[in-house]
């Protein structure tokens, strides 16, 4: 704690909130100048946890050898992770994946956007106060882990989408088990949104907090959920579609200032929310034209060495744009792989909107842009 005079003659302190604070959704340090108990200044710490990926990419020796620390990025997204990788990948060395292989990577990207809102609103809630909900919600994400388990034998990382492929098919009964996962979980939906969305307590602790204008968040590129919070439709399975998404039909959630101000935290919230039903909606129509057949390796090639050049693919994972810059040198390592981290452009955006609010609120801001510090300090 440290207490400054500013130029006004005010008295102003200046806390921690964090590294070690269970709300900072992981080792995050935010400096707090405070005015009583007013916000007049933030400033995120962050290094805490540097993941060394872009680093290691040019080190490990193999294109595919890369995979395992996309994954160790966003950990609780980590099949969103590997999604982008393979595809730049891919364009990068044209290849044609076959149809069976971009249907299984759809369900497993969609079910993993449900398990990371699941568990970003679950924390969301519980940082307010809220503990059933995330109790609810975590028995609900066991399932999913329980799918990827039985696919990949893995429950956080995965390692399970390949260059041209997948590390192995799924089982015989993954339809049948995603099936049911949909069927349950979808009247979940609605007992969330009578147990947390339209909570009066919780509305009141997120309704006009952490107010992102649209102007801002385009000034500071936000994506995502949190780009969606201020009613901009901009979705990157629509509007820039990769892999198969422009098969399928599917909305795009916006926030309305339905119950404050346009762009506030409850928006934010409100828009993952939205998304789980449209997630369901997207896996329900690739269970229905996955192909029953088919080698889910026979595109992989034996050699990764793609010509010298460049290639940028974004995706958009449940945080956001997600894209990979992959430079190469006509070697059997990339060059180079610059990872664009929508947790990282979204934390530095706190400072615009937490001023003038109070020390509570910064709480309900942190979680409201759902950040994972993983991804963070890559």
């Amino acid at each position: 704690m440290n207490i400054t005079t500013n130029e006004a003659g005010k008295r102003e302190m200046t806390i921690n909130m964090g590294p070690q604070h269970p709300s900072t959704h992981g080792v995050l340090r935010l400096e707090l100048v405070l005015d009583g108990e007013i916000i007049t200044d933030v400033r995120p710490n962050i290094g805490y946890l540097h993941r060394c990926f872009e680093k290691y990419a040019e080190k490990v020796g193999d294109y595919s050898k890369v995979i395992p620390y996309t994954d160790r990025m966003d950990y609780v997204s980590a099949m969103n992770q590997e999604h982008g990788y393979v595809t730049a990948m891919e364009r990068m060395l044209e290849i044609e994946v076959p149809e069976r292989v971009e249907y299984i990577r759809v369900i497993m990207a969609e079910m993993q956007r449900i398990a990371s809102h699941l568990l970003g609103i679950g924390a969301f809630g519980l940082d307010l106060g809220a503990f059933t909900p995330f109790l609810y919600l975590f028995t609900e994400r066991e399932k999913i882990l329980n799918i990827f388990e039985k696919a990949s034998g893995a429950r956080l990382l995965y390692n399970y989408m390949t260059v041209g492929g997948l590390m192995r098919d799924v089982p015989k009964d993954f339809k049948m088990d995603v099936a049911d996962f949909v069927k349950t979980f979808r009247p979940k939906i609605k007992e969330l949104n009578d147990l947390l969305s339209y909570n009066k307590i919780f509305i009141q602790r997120t309704a006009d907090v952490g107010v992102l204008p649209e102007k801002v968040a385009f000034n500071y590129a936000a994506s995502g959920p949190v780009l969606r919070g201020s009613g901009v439709k901009w979705d990157l399975r629509k509007n820039d579609p990769y892999s198969i998404y422009d098969r399928f039909d599917f909305e795009i959630p916006v926030g309305s200032g339905e119950m404050g101000t346009l762009g506030d935290s409850w928006d934010r919230y409100i828009v993952r929310v939205r998304e789980l039903e449209q997630s369901l909606r997207i896996i329900e129509q690739a269970l229905d034209g996955m192909p029953d057949e088919g080698d889910v390796t026979e595109a992989a090639p034996k050699r990764i060495r793609p010509k010298a050049g460049e290639m940028y693919v974004r995706t958009e994972t449940p945080r956001g744009e997600l894209g990979y810059y992959i430079i190469s040198d006509n070697k059997g390592a990339p060059y180079r792989v610059k990872a664009r981290a929508p947790s990282f452009v979204h934390l530095s955006m706190l400072r615009a909107i937490s001023k003038g609010h109070l020390i509570a609120d910064m709480i309900a801001i942190v979680g409201s842009i759902d950040i994972v510090l993983g991804e963070v300090d890559r």
